[in-house]
């Protein structure tokens, strides 16, 4: 089991941290089966040597022996939980490399972002400015900050040798510090469901010599292409099984862009959009493009913002022929209806009569109305019938 013979300080630590946990917890669960087990046959109804004493009911030395113990233990548990959720921290930046060996001033470390793809992992190296798709490499005995986040949905990134998983979010930054200690090639996985393709969203893990992880960079950089706004949009596509990928370079500032959702050209990105509101927003414009952040504008309208509406036909609106194209006199007729409204009646009706996604509610308004109440809808103004 990799996760109970690791190759990295911290998911050794996890792994220590499981056993002595354990062994804690059967302290008080080996005794306490044993004993409902002897006593089963101890006092079976066959066994006459058993002393039956129906009035006894107390025993002072018992007592302080049933609690004290489980007592004793679960406060055990409770400071190696405290120490080791804070020691463990994957936020907390490392302070060794190994048991024997401690991290200083002079230790070299290196950054990794980590983009989870519907259904892929996009690595980025911004000190050697490469990226790769579904393979990771690192050297051994280095420490190793993530910067962790998702194009889509919530994923988890997990190397079990490696150290414990951690969620990747979209518009979210996540942080994990690890360190390899032995060369090898290891297993990474999304460790949360994520849609069709989640069994296969798989990477390899290369631990490798400083010596060895240079020449890999060297590789990186002779046999891959370019990262750009256009090849990221292309690879951000759902795919299943999608093969390693190396680029050579990467357009500046990509990997910040898909953390702000604002990879996709013409899109405001989030920090912009939070600095606009800090200082006390920034108008429509603003607030179409949180609009188009929230929802899928494919499918459903920019609520109360680029109302859209289904073409004006007799079957989607539930409106016989001649109410939509009768004679002047019934037309007329409708004027009429409308301008006995009062404002406050005609705004009425047409809040009534439109969701908040734009789209026309049937029945909300009188039959001898509906088409009224569909202009209103249509021209979105109510407050001039």
């Amino acid at each position: 089991m990799v996760v109970m013979s690791p190759s990295g300080d911290i998911a050794r630590q996890q792994a220590d941290l499981i056993v002595v946990s354990t062994l804690l917890m059967l302290l008080i669960i080996v005794p306490v089966m044993f004993l409902t087990l002897f006593f089963a046959w101890h006092y079976r109804q066959s066994n006459k040597r058993a002393k039956y004493d129906p009035k006894w009911h107390h025993s002072t030395a018992l007592e302080v022996v049933i609690w004290s113990a489980p007592l004793a233990i679960i406060i055990v548990l409770g400071a190696i939980t405290w120490i080791s959720t804070h020691k463990l921290d994957p936020y907390r930046p490392l302070d060794r490399i190994d048991a024997q060996r401690l991290v200083t001033e002079d230790t070299k470390t290196m950054t990794v972002e980590v983009v989870a793809l519907d259904w892929k992992w996009l690595f980025f190296y911004p000190e050697y400015g490469i990226a790769t798709v579904n393979e990771l490499a690192a050297p051994v005995d280095v420490p190793i900050s993530f910067k962790i986040t998702s194009s889509s949905v919530m994923n988890a990134f997990y190397v079990p040798a490696l150290s414990g998983m951690i969620y990747a979010m979209p518009g979210m930054q996540t942080r994990l510090h690890a360190v390899m200690n032995v060369p090898g090639d290891y297993e990474g996985l999304s460790a949360n469901y994520s849609g069709g393709g989640f069994s296969q969203m798989r990477f390899k893990f290369r631990g490798l010599t400083q010596a060895d992880f240079d020449t890999w960079v060297t590789q990186v950089k002779r046999v891959g292409t370019t990262l750009n706004r256009d090849s990221y949009m292309k690879l951000e596509k759902p795919s299943i099984k999608e093969p390693v990928r190396y680029y050579a370079s990467v357009d500046s500032g990509l990997y910040d862009s898909i953390l702000n959702l604002c990879a996709t050209p013409g899109t405001m990105c989030m920090n912009q959009m939070m600095h606009i509101d800090k200082m006390g927003g920034g108008g429509l414009e603003s607030e179409k493009n949180r609009e188009r952040l929230d929802y899928d504008t494919r499918r459903a309208p920019l609520r109360g913002l680029d109302v859209f509406y289904p073409p004006l036909t007799p079957e989607a609106d539930g409106i016989q022929d001649d109410a939509v194209t009768g004679s002047a006199s019934e037309a007329s007729a409708v004027t009429d209806d409308r301008s006995a409204m009062t404002a406050s009646e005609a705004s009425q009706a047409a809040v009534g009569h439109v969701m908040p996604n734009g789209t026309v509610m049937d029945g909300s308004v009188p039959a001898k109305n509906s088409t009224q109440g569909v202009s209103f809808a249509r021209t979105n103004d109510i407050s001039n019938p």
